[in-house]
């Protein structure tokens, strides 16, 4: 097993201020502990546990002495696997463009991306249309063959030519960044991205809210009247409408010279994961690990850029079922498997995630590091929001087909029979199980579902069903020892894409203010698992529970039916929007 240990003076500071002593009287999962931890993590003290921050070093240091208490290894730095993350970024003074000796407003006609490096160009500028370089079978689209752009700026236009087509196989290739990377690839100095009227009607400029790591080269945003004038006497609007029509490149190169500085600052900070091993005493299977993670940092207090769903109320964002539920439950576990290790046959990593809410950055992290050899895990099971288990029972469970073993495995535990099972076949998913589905790694991602508490301040303690979260708690305990001891380790089988499905980054005008049934539990319609209060369908009177069976009078069966009818709505339409409740069908018009 190729596991590693590191010691850090900084981090035996860092616990010895910060331990905190646990509840812990006995191995078994009680809703007294679980109740404890969750009150600790999600207090008013730890400030909504925010990457980078004091509260959540705190946090670090509560979760492992309760690993070192349970009895596990605890590997990196005593337990601890640093990493750095970049806590907030904005513009520095120095951002400037100018062409033909006009500079241009900082906000008003250009602004530096996110994902830009800070940097000086002063070069040629050269149209290239989507920034496409894509040669497939069935689609081919190369927007910088016969132009040279070694050192240059390229203009580019965002999104595809495809925008109201929801399964467009260009939706793949548009994301602004991989523009960015496909330009660099071709040996681009700069890129200079503009919103067609297609893609953004409005033409507003991004600011810098999303944390992004640079992408190597100055990525700047320009406005259509300033890319009209290095266009001149084209448009970006003709060469849109024609790109769109033709479906075939044109690039050229201009007769002008662009010279811009970006100067993007961003503030990093040291956070941690939290790591223990728990051996497994077969001579043989204890080299392969099972992981059993969740996250356990949030959104701090909350406010602008932060994910929180009120960005305009600065509060603590308790966190409590996002993901304290999950993250109680691990440490749970590992005093409870613990007392069972003469019984399990391959080895148990436990993991506490940072940086979820980021982008998934603790998860990716440990993939990346050398605490574990990836080719000796053999599965995954990732608990995220398992605290609000309803009066059914639902117990959400997705990358079901990431192996063949899966459904045979999750029904046959005894426990099975005290849920109501909704199976999601894809590997994938809003969580830190994405990350070693990635790599391969057959993954169990378990959820009770989202709510209106979700990235909210009201996300509280109180709200959790205890005895519920023990229950799947003592589930999961029955999940990790079945993995443990399988005579075979499960085979990894691809269920779905390794990223976001292309409906996820299309650009939607319009909301219905729902949140959806993602895991698909009826066939015959898509069910509304919330309404957003003063939203469209809330208004409208669309209620939790409601079925969506049709929008304008063409059926909606799942969600990618759905988010294939709502990406041709526009703001200002009434929507004719069918739905059962109970057995009655009703028809709802909603005004968007």
């Amino acid at each position: 097993m190729k596991i590693k240990i590191f010691f850090f003076g900084g981090i035996i500071l860092l616990s010895t201020i910060f331990s905190c002593t646990t509840n812990r009287t006995q191995p078994e999962i009680t809703t007294q502990e679980l109740k404890s931890h969750e009150f600790f993590l999600a207090s008013d003290s730890l400030k909504g546990r925010f990457p980078g921050t004091r509260e959540i070093n705190i946090a670090a240091a509560y979760i492992r002495d309760d690993f070192k208490r349970a009895g596990l290894k605890l590997l990196g730095d005593h337990g601890f696997e640093p990493f750095e993350v970049v806590t907030s970024i904005h513009e520095g003074e120095n951002n400037h463009f100018a062409f033909n000796g006009e500079e241009q407003t900082l906000g008003a006609g250009f602004a530096p991306m996110s994902f830009s490096s800070s940097s000086t160009l002063k070069a040629g500028v050269v149209f290239t249309g989507y920034g496409f370089d894509i040669n497939e079978d069935s689609l081919k689209w190369n927007d910088f063959s016969g132009v040279d752009i070694a050192g240059k700026w390229v203009i580019i236009l965002r999104g595809d030519p495809e925008p109201d087509v929801l399964d467009s196989p260009f939706a793949r290739y548009s994301r602004d960044r991989d523009k960015a990377m496909a330009a660099m690839d071709h040996g681009a100095g700069g890129i200079l991205l503009v919103s067609g009227k297609e893609f953004d009607e409005r033409d507003e400029l991004e600011s810098l809210r999303k944390i992004e790591y640079s992408a190597g080269i100055p990525v700047i945003q320009i406005t259509r009247k300033v890319a009209d004038r290095l266009l001149a006497p084209s448009t970006i609007e003709q060469l849109e409408a024609k790109l769109n029509k033709t479906g075939k490149p044109a690039s050229f190169a201009l007769p002008v010279t662009v010279e811009a500085t970006t100067d993007i600052k961003t503030d990093k900070k040291t956070t941690y994961n939290v790591v223990g091993l728990l051996e497994g005493h077969d001579p043989v299977l204890r080299d392969q690990i099972v992981v059993i993670g969740a996250h356990y940092d949030h959104l701090g207090m909350g406010g602008p850029n932060t994910g929180s769903r009120r960005p305009d109320t600065i509060a603590v964002h308790y966190g409590a079922d996002d993901n304290a539920s999950g993250t109680s439950l691990v440490m749970e576990l590992a005093g409870k498997l613990a007392s069972q290790q003469d019984s399990l046959r391959r080895s148990i990593i436990f993991i506490a995630f940072s940086a979820e809410e980021m982008g998934l950055l603790g998860s990716k992290y440990f993939t990346k590091d050398t605490l574990a050899d990836m080719h000796h895990i053999v599965a995954m099971i990732n608990a995220d929001m398992v605290g609000r288990l309803n009066e059914e029972h639902k117990l959400e469970i997705g990358g079901t087909g990431t192996t063949p073993v899966a459904d045979s495995l999750l029904k046959a535990i005894p426990l099975a029979d005290s849920f109501k099972l909704v199976l999601s076949t894809e590997g994938y998913g809003p969580s830190d199980h994405a990350s070693f589905y990635a790599q391969d790694i057959p993954v169990f991602f378990l959820s009770t579902g989202t709510h209106l508490d979700y990235h909210t301040p009201s996300d509280t303690p109180d709200k959790i069903n205890y005895p519920g979260l023990k229950l799947i708690g003592d589930y999961i305990d029955d999940l990790a020892i079945e993995l443990a001891n399988l005579e075979n380790p499960p085979v990894f089988t691809k269920a779905g894409p390794k990223e976001g499905s292309g409906f996820n980054r299309r650009g939607f005008k319009v909301t219905l203010g729902i949140m959806p049934d993602y895991a698909g539990e009826y066939k015959n319609g898509l069910r509304v698992d919330l309404v957003i209060p003063g939203r469209p369908a809330s208004a409208a009177g669309m209620q939790n529970g409601d079925i969506i069976t049709a929008m304008n009078g063409q059926p909606v069966k799942n969600i990618y039916d759905y988010m294939y009818r709502l990406v041709k709505l526009h703001p200002g339409d009434r929507v004719n929007v069918e739905i059962l409740r109970g057995d009655t069908t009703m028809i709802l018009i909603v005004q968007l």
